[in-house]
């Protein structure tokens, strides 16, 4: 028998850092006003769907997505914050590669950063969002699972659903303010739909 509800996954709307591809861990950056919209926009989506519990991320700015939304009665999740960069917090991909030539986070990780930027792995983010996708399997039986978090864990956790390694998750492109949906099929884990606009 197949899985009763699907898992919303819902990466928060814009930040400055964001649109400009610096490294947002865990750096608490505001949503920019093109973030309010995207996240207001995703009000009629989500009343259509019969959403039975919420799992927000601790920053800030899946917080405001959230409640922008019109979710209530979110749990906040720790282990929904987005991969520790590390000594590469607030820094882009560009910046990197002009120290390190070809430079790629999803094979190449993270160097260590301060105490408020430790850094994690890749396995250690895996490690993280499995914890989550455990909780969420019983959850699922009462109905749909929205999940509103970043990027990087976003896809991770969507390698771990398929059952794939946590780095497949460089698979998955996963844009801000969009709308993803995990399911099963014949009780195998898919992916419903992947990073649309917040449609009806």
């Amino acid at each position: 028998m197949d899985t009763a509800g699907e898992l919303i996954l819902i990466r928060h709307g814009e930040t400055e850092w964001s649109r400009s591809g610096r490294h947002t861990g865990r750096t608490d950056v505001a949503l920019t006003a093109l973030g309010e919209e995207q996240a207001s926009a995703l009000i009629p989506y989500l009343d259509a769907r019969n959403v039975v519990h919420a799992l927000v991320s601790p920053a800030s700015r899946a917080r405001r997505t959230a409640q922008l939304a019109g979710v209530v009665g979110v749990e906040i999740e720790a282990d929904l914050w987005e991969w520790d960069y590390g000594g590469y917090e607030g820094r882009t991909s560009r910046e990197i590669r002009h120290e390190h030539p070809g430079w790629y986070l999803w094979t190449d990780g993270i160097i260590p950063g301060d105490d408020a930027h430790p850094g994690e792995s890749i396995q250690q983010v895996g490690a993280r969002v499995d914890a989550v996708l455990d909780r969420v399997q019983i959850l699922l039986d009462d109905g749909d699972v929205l999940v509103v978090a970043h990027g990087h864990v976003l896809r991770v956790l969507t390698a771990r659903w398929l059952g794939l390694e946590p780095a497949a998750g460089r698979l998955f492109r996963l844009d801000t303010g969009k709308v993803s949906v995990l399911g099963k099929e014949h009780d195998r884990a898919v992916i419903a739909a992947w990073n649309i606009p917040p449609v009806v």
